[in-house]
């Protein structure tokens, strides 16, 4: 759950990464700007801010803004409603951008959540490096210094379906009108 204020700082915070990303949006597409915890309570160290341009049934486009040190949290894209996963590439537009992917290394997951930030190879990009994975390859995103944004071009995204490595994520986002 995040509070209106903190809905309304991450999309300005996510307004300006864009801006200097040089990536045109209409203030259309920022009013429905998806700032979410995943439910965790943890915002901004765990969130993110998410611009969805198109999903249809063959494409996904989205822009994907990260607060310095903001952690999107892992999780998989896997086969559902009769569809195989979603295949997904990643590419940077601004700041550095950390992926982490399976494998070992020195992982700077959130604090207390090493059990849930498995995946601890990292892959950094920065503009205009690009990766992309497969399906249900688990993976997690943390926001370089000052932020970053990255493209996530994908076949169709169902991302609600997509399982998360943490049981207590809640891929609905709830914005509440009090302090929180």
């Amino acid at each position: 759950m995040i509070t209106r204020r903190q809905y309304e700082e991450g999309s300005a915070a996510a307004a300006r990464l864009l801006a200097a990303a040089g990536i045109p949006f209409s203030p259309e597409e920022l009013a429905g700007i998806e700032v979410t915890d995943f439910g965790l309570g943890n915002y901004p160290a765990e969130g993110a801010q998410i611009i969805t341009f198109l999903n249809t049934r063959k494409v996904g486009y989205k822009v994907i803004c990260l607060l310095e040190g903001q952690a999107l949290p892992e999780h998989r894209h896997t086969a559902s409603l009769g569809e195989e996963g979603k295949e997904e590439t990643f590419r940077a537009a601004f700041g550095a951008t950390r992926l982490f992917v399976p494998g070992d290394g020195p992982a700077p997951c959130p604090l207390g959540k090493e059990a849930v930030y498995t995946c601890r190879r990292e892959v950094a990009l920065a503009p205009p490096q690009q990766i992309t994975l497969p399906p249900d390859t688990p993976h997690w995103l943390l926001g370089g210094p000052g932020g970053c944004v990255v493209y996530s071009l994908s076949s169709w995204a169902r991302c609600a379906l997509d399982p998360f490595t943490d049981p207590a994520v809640v891929r609905e986002t709830v914005v509440t009108d009090g302090e929180g």
